[in-house]
């Protein structure tokens, strides 16, 4: 793990300062809202795939350089779904972006 770029809350504090006690329910690369579906659950990652970026929680967004990079490599190519079928009628990506918790931006 990438010491200087330590991931925090949407709040802003560090992991390890209370972060994660609420179940988070957007995708930290891409904004998307899962809705009832928890990808992080008491800083424990639910290995949920992102319908829209592809991201695996656990795995591309442990830190805030993996996930950077992650939706960095995204964007480039083209910020495509992963599941099309699944893509939401008038879905807007950058509107969507929105969506990321501050400290994973």
């Amino acid at each position: 793990m990438n010491l200087a770029a330590e991931p925090r809350s949407s709040d802003g504090r560090k992991r390890g300062d209370g972060m994660n006690k609420d179940p988070e329910r957007v995708c930290r690369i891409c904004g998307f809202d899962f809705e009832d579906v928890a990808t992080w659950e008491h800083g424990v990652p639910q290995y949920v795939i992102c319908l829209c970026c592809g991201m695996e929680s656990g795995l591309e967004d442990t830190d805030l350089e993996k996930v950077r990079n992650y939706r960095a490599e995204w964007v480039a190519n083209g910020a495509l779904w992963a599941s099309p079928r699944h893509q939401r009628e008038n879905s807007n990506v950058l509107a969507q972006m929105a969506n990321i918790p501050a400290g994973w931006r």
